[in-house]
């Protein structure tokens, strides 16, 4: 890997996660992000309510994002071996974390409605 490309990033993922599940992953991505655009368009405003409970939901959706890549490439807490493999442990985890608050949110605003302020 001389370069690190948009392509080879891909081809790296659907090696990881397999070509189906990477696609239904970042499908998965787009409409969660589409819907939280509608959401916040919608009410034009943020309700601090939802907002603190999908702030609630960011260290489950760490351990989860963690977790999931953990079992995707058959590795566990162990097989740290440096900095860059804690980097990128740490930024599984942030993107876990901010995926989860903002599915969350967005559920609760779609399901709940604008009345839960």
């Amino acid at each position: 890997m001389e370069n690190l490309t948009l392509e080879t990033m891909i081809a790296v993922f659907e090696d990881i996660f397999g070509r189906g599940l990477f696609w239904g992953m970042v499908a998965a991505a787009v409409l969660i992000t589409a819907a939280y655009l509608y959401v916040l368009i919608r009410d034009r405003e943020l309700s601090m309510r939802k907002f603190l409970m999908a702030q609630l939901s960011m260290p489950f959706g760490a351990v989860a994002a963690v977790m999931f890549v953990q079992a995707m490439t058959d590795s566990h807490l162990r097989d740290i071996g440096g900095p860059v493999d804690l980097i990128v442990l740490l930024g599984v985890a942030v993107m876990g974390a901010i995926g989860a608050a903002i599915l969350v949110y967005t559920a609760q605003s779609l399901f709940r409605g604008t009345s839960n302020r």
